[in-house]
This record gives structure tokens, C-alpha cells and sequence, in this order.
């Protein structure tokens, strides 16, 4: 899938995706990624279900601060866990979890509108 946005040059945009890979801001990355407003990065996850706090260090880290995360959970909408929303939420990290595709698709709106927003993108399975 091929998406058309309008962001500044400086900031990260999913440009498409399919299975197994993304393409963000010119970039191939093959498997799951984090997208920041500033860089896009692998994340080791292949499913929700194998998702732990461990797996948001990056995101809770990052600088400057995320405020809102959107989790692409693959093909179908799957449940985050409450204790790693609460893990999110402790840490000002407001997240809403959704297929992969509205992920991305979700992503692009909000980074145009400048808000602080990143992406935890599973990969569509291959």
C-alpha cells in the first residue's frame, strides 16, 4: 500500500508498506520498525502477544518526549495488555492500537500536524 502526505523534509513519513517490510522517508526496512518524527528504527517484535515493557524502552526514552503512540498490531486489531498500556500511561505515553495499515495511515496525519507522535509498526507477515 502507497500513501501521499505532505510533511517537512526533517520529519520521518511511512510512504508504504507490505509484507515484511516498510518504506519510510525513502528508506527500505525490512521487519518490524519504530518510526519517530526524527528516525525510524528496527524493533525486534513480531506479535503482540511476544510484546514486554522492554519492548516501549526506546519509545519511553525517546527525545523529545512522545506523547501519543500508535501500535500497528499486524493484519488484525488485537488488544494491547493493561499492564503495558499502564507502563505507556505512567510515563505520559498515551497509546491506541489499531491494524498496521490504519497505523500508518494514522501516523502520517498526526506527524503533519505536528503533534509528537511515533509508530510501533508490526510487520504484515510475508
Amino acid at each position: 500500500m502507497e500513501f501521499s502526505t505532505t510533511v517537512p523534509d526533517s520529519q520521518q513519513v511511512v510512504e508504504s508498506y507490505g509484507a515484511g517490510r516498510f518504506r519510510v522517508s525513502g528508506v527500505e526496512h525490512a521487519g518490524s520498525v519504530l518510526v519517530f518524527q526524527d528516525q525510524t528504527v528496527r524493533w525486534d517484535v513480531e506479535r503482540m502477544d511476544a510484546l514486554t515493557a522492554e519492548s516501549f524502552a526506546p519509545v519511553i526514552a525517546a527525545e523529545p518526549s512522545v506523547e501519543i503512540l500508535l501500535i500497528g498490531c499486524g493484519e488484525n486489531l488485537q488488544f494491547l495488555a493493561p499492564d503495558l498500556r499502564s507502563v505507556l500511561r505512567e510515563h505520559g505515553i498515551g497509546c491506541d492500537v489499531m491494524d498496521t495499515g490504519a497505523a500508518c495511515r494514522t501516523y502520517n496525519v498526526l506527524i503533519s500536524e505536528s503533534r509528537r507522535v511515533a509508530a510501533a509498526l508490526i510487520a504484515l507477515p510475508t
